[in-house]
């Protein structure tokens, strides 16, 4: 018969066997796939299309489902994975923006008709130096183009296939990176821009705001740009992001 002391021993050691904490469940285990998706969109310097990932992920990897679990995957951190156009790209979270602002901003601004030669471009693409003139009512101010394809927000298309075979013009992917919009689709339209206060409520009938494409391939009416149509100003500044 065990005496006092073992029984007391005895119970302590069950009493710490009941107060030990069961051992946690191991988390589990993530998608190689996410790792390697991941992996390839940290190291490329520019943004990285479905095409390009799909070739680098093994064959039996579905990368528009791969995309969506690891975007929602950071949508709480403070990296972002954010589509621009057609190409994927991981970028500060919007609300974090404030800690890379320097504290010395050099501020561009452009002119009146600077912004709505942008804004007809980015709406009306592929269009012209002569039909911006049309629709804005007045000739385009000498050098305004030249800024708008400085700033790298916008590119020569191909040529109208008109008399004189003029250039024509749309945005490009960093006008999308610098506004924040994932396609030029998303720009504001008309009652958007009413609710905004950008239009005036009696406008004149019949007008409406045109839904926006940035379809890179050629329309019927454009030509490609021939050998030196990018040697005389006309080629925007290198993607940011190239050397």
């Amino acid at each position: 018969m065990p005496s006092v002391a073992k029984k007391l021993v005895i119970v302590q050691n069950n009493d710490a066997a009941a107060a030990k904490p069961a051992p946690a469940a191991e988390p589990a285990a993530r998608p190689e796939e996410l790792r390697l998706l991941e992996a390839l969109l940290f190291a490329a310097g520019q943004p990285l299309d479905e095409a390009t990932l799909k070739r680098r992920l093994p064959n039996d990897v579905d990368v528009k489902d791969a995309l969506a679990q690891l975007k929602a995957e950071y949508a709480t951190r403070g990296v972002n994975l954010v589509r621009v156009g057609k190409k994927w790209m991981f970028r500060t979270a919007d609300d974090l923006s404030w800690l890379l602002t320097k504290e010395t901003v050099e501020t561009r601004k452009l002119s009146r008709a600077a912004v709505e030669t942008l804004a007809i471009i980015a709406y009306h693409q592929p269009v012209t130096r002569a039909e911006i003139e049309e629709i804005r009512g007045v000739v385009a101010a000498a050098g305004t183009l030249d800024v708008l394809l400085r700033t790298g927000w916008i590119r020569p298309r191909g040529r109208r296939k008109a008399p004189g075979r003029p250039i024509t013009y749309g945005t490009t992917e960093y006008f999308l990176t610098h506004f924040g919009l994932e396609e030029v689709g998303d720009l504001p339209g008309l009652d958007e821009l009413k609710g905004a206060g950008l239009l005036e409520g009696n406008l004149p009938p019949g007008f409406a705001v045109p839904l926006p494409s940035d379809d890179s391939t050629l329309r019927d009416d454009e030509d490609p740009l021939e050998p030196g149509d990018l040697d005389f100003g006309l080629a925007p500044p290198p993607s940011r992001g190239e050397t």
